[in-house]
């Protein structure tokens, strides 16, 4: 009988090991393969994948993803969940405008589609990112259903442990979940969902690490007038004696506080509306899109309010790389708010402007809805033709039905789950001033005082760290959109956290 020496016996050994690791990475499904894009004419610097997870309800639910694998080093870099707000919203928002690997720019001719050209500062480059449209009926998934928080999040625990089988080479990646306005809500229920699958011996086994939200929605008080009026004054957009009677009159206007005179505080919040009537809601420092103005000119010229709309934001300048306009991350503020019940849409909210032709305030979602409903395009991604068009954002019947947030937060980070919560200072539609309150008020102690932090050898913003892995960032001069609006900054502090770096 022949035996092997050691030498042969361990380059056998490491022949195996090789072909091993080589069919586990490429155990992705091959059908769900993205070779190419229109619009991009280059190699894509990773591999990406995209196409439906059917989960066992009735009717089926059939929830579209999009998957971009790390540019480092997909074995070792983490899985991320990306979802963007609403309710009702398309994360391909996030793809297109925010840390997507590709910058869209406009075609060379009005109807063209986009030039597609790399992102240098994609959350592609040190991590595997997962963009996934829900809740059913949402951006490609289908069919359009009811849906609530807890269901949301049910049906999304669902997804991951059927998107984990179809690629099981990721298993043991750590995994985050990650999301922005809207996903306030859906980021820590998911996340206590896994959290309790994981408990409950839920196959695959999730390798759960953490979380963050950007300029998330929590609850009403902390999302309320209180914030939005301090918000209002540091910024310098009402005065100290406007501030000084909406805090005396406590004028807020949900009803539930209202101690001064009725009559003088309804006149106090009058003046605060016409103080912020004009602004970019989701970026102060933005001008206002206001679309194809032929269409609108004889309503315009017949009101004097659409008028001066219309005259908003315009300039001789070359139009600024962020898009003037924001639409799909969150409601308008004001209307946004996790009171609980019936969740009011944009498409809701925005009809009888519409039916005047008049779009909503600072809107241009062009790009990306001319590209992912071109034809060639919906081919390559695998969209079905179940969905006739896709949408920023959906008409949803949405309840809300688990409340506050904040607990959610004190048991998650309670149980040693890392969470950045970040916030662009220039965002009014979830203003820095509640996000910073709500933090602050779980009573964790202060580990990393108040500060600074730098990219370039600049501030970038500044943050708050405590005990149990929470930190609060700011990121100085963006908008509600972070990465949108200060991309590099974005993809540092991004990076920073996920390998537990200091910021």
């Amino acid at each position: 009988m022949a035996f092997l020496r050691p030498t042969n016996y361990l380059f056998v050994l490491w022949a195996y090991l090789i072909v091993f690791l080589s069919s586990n990475i490429n155990a992705a499904p091959e059908a769900s393969l993205v070779t190419k894009l229109p619009g991009f004419n280059g190699t894509f610097p990773s591999k990406h994948y995209s196409g439906y997870v059917t989960l066992d309800t009735k009717p089926s639910k059939h929830l579209f993803y999009y998957f971009v694998v790390s540019e480092r080093n997909p074995a070792k870099d983490p899985v991320v969940l990306w979802l963007n707000g609403g309710p009702g919203c398309s994360s391909f928002d996030g793809f297109v405008y925010e840390h997507g690997p590709f910058n869209f720019e406009e075609g060379n001719k009005k109807g063209d589609l986009p030039i597609l050209r790399l992102n240098p500062y994609s959350w592609s480059k040190v991590s595997n990112i997962i963009y996934l449209d829900s809740p059913s009926g949402v951006g490609f998934s289908y069919p359009l259903l009811p849906a609530s928080d807890s269901q949301t999040a049910i049906d999304s625990h669902e997804f991951l442990l059927k998107w984990f089988e179809l690629y099981p080479e990721f298993q043991a990646n750590p995994f985050y979940i990650s999301g922005e306005s809207w996903a306030g809500v859906y980021v820590p229920t998911l996340t206590a969902e896994v959290d309790k699958g994981i408990r409950d011996g839920a196959k695959p086994k999730i390798n759960l690490k953490g979380y963050l939200v950007g300029n998330g929605v929590t609850e009403s008080d902390a999302d309320g007038d209180s914030s939005l009026i301090t918000f209002l004054h540091g910024m310098a957009l009402i005065s100290d004696k406007l501030f000084k009677a909406s805090e005396a009159e406590i004028c807020l206007s949900n009803g539930n506080q209202q101690q001064g005179d009725v009559n003088n505080c309804e006149s106090t919040w009058s003046k605060i509306e016409t103080a912020k009537e004009f602004l970019n809601v989701y970026d102060i420092l933005e001008p206002c899109y206001h679309g194809d103005e032929s269409a609108q000119q004889s309503n315009a010229s017949s009101s004097p309010l659409l008028k001066r709309f219309h005259e908003l934001g315009k300039s001789n300048k070359r139009a600024l790389p962020v898009r003037n306009r924001m639409f799909g991350r969150a409601w308008p503020y004001r209307a946004h708010r996790v009171r609980g019940g019936k969740v009011p849409t944009w498409p809701q909210m925005t009809q009888s402007a519409r039916a005047q032709g008049v779009q909503v305030p600072c809107v241009n979602d062009e790009v990306a809805t001319r590209y992912l409903n071109d034809p060639t395009v919906r081919k390559a991604i695998h969209a079905s033709p179940r969905v006739e068009s896709w949408n920023l954002c959906v008409d949803l019947d949405y309840d809300s039905d688990l409340g506050s947030m904040i607990p959610f937060h004190k048991n998650l980070t309670a149980k040693g789950y890392p969470a950045l919560i970040y916030s662009g200072d220039h965002d009014m539609c979830v203003p820095y001033t509640g996000t910073q309150e709500w933090t602050a008020d779980l009573g964790y102690e202060i580990i990393d005082e108040w500060r600074p932090w730098f990219t370039n050898d600049q501030v970038a913003g500044y943050l708050q760290g405590y005990t149990h892995n929470l930190t609060f960032l700011t990121i100085k001069g963006a908008g509600h959109t972070v990465p949108e609006y200060k991309p590099s900054e974005s993809l540092y502090f991004y990076d920073s956290w996920l390998q537990g770096n200091k910021i």
